[in-house]
C-alpha cells in the first residue's frame, strides 16, 4: 500500500498544471484559436472543466472507460489504456495524453472535434461553457 501511495505522489507531483493564460497563449500557437470554428476561450473553458489544466487528470467513468489528460480524452472512443475495449480514434496510447507535452493531446482534441459531436463531445463543455459568455476565460491573456 505504501508503495502505491508513493507511486500516486510521484504522478501527481510531476504533473504539470498550466496557469489559464499560459494554457491559453499555447493552444493558440498550436493552431487551436478558431480550428473548426471553436474559440480559444471554448477550450480554455472546456480545459478548465475537464482537468483543471491538469496534464495527469484521469477519471474513471461508471461505463468502465477513463478519461486521460488536460482535454480528458477518453479510451473507449479515442485512446488505447491496454484494458478498455476501443476504436482508438486516435491512435494513440492513452498514457501519451499523460504527458506534459500537450501535442499529442492537442492533435487527438482536433480528431475528436472533428466527429459530429464537435466539441459537443466534451459533457463538462455542454454543461459549463455552452451557451455562455467565456471571455473570462482569455481575458487579459494577449491572444
Amino acid at each position: 500500500m505504501r508503495c502505491l501511495l508513493l507511486l500516486l505522489l510521484v504522478a501527481v507531483a510531476g504533473a504539470k498544471v498550466f496557469e489559464r493564460c499560459e494554457w491559453a497563449r499555447l493552444l493558440k500557437r498550436n493552431g487551436m484559436s478558431n480550428y473548426r470554428g471553436i474559440s480559444l476561450a471554448d477550450w480554455v473553458c472546456l480545459s478548465q472543466w475537464e482537468s483543471s489544466y491538469n496534464t495527469r487528470a484521469t477519471n474513471r467513468n461508471t461505463d468502465g472507460s477513463t478519461d486521460y489528460g488536460i482535454f480528458q480524452i477518453n479510451s473507449r472512443w479515442w485512446c488505447d489504456n491496454g484494458q478498455t475495449p476501443t476504436s482508438n480514434a486516435c491512435g494513440i496510447s492513452c498514457s501519451a495524453l499523460l504527458t506534459d507535452d500537450v501535442g499529442a493531446a492537442i492533435i487527438c482534441a482536433k480528431h475528436v472535434v472533428r466527429d459530429p459531436n464537435g466539441i459537443g463531445a466534451w459533457v463538462a463543455w455542454k454543461r459549463h461553457c455552452q451557451g455562455q459568455d467565456l471571455s473570462s476565460y482569455v481575458a487579459g491573456c494577449g491572444v
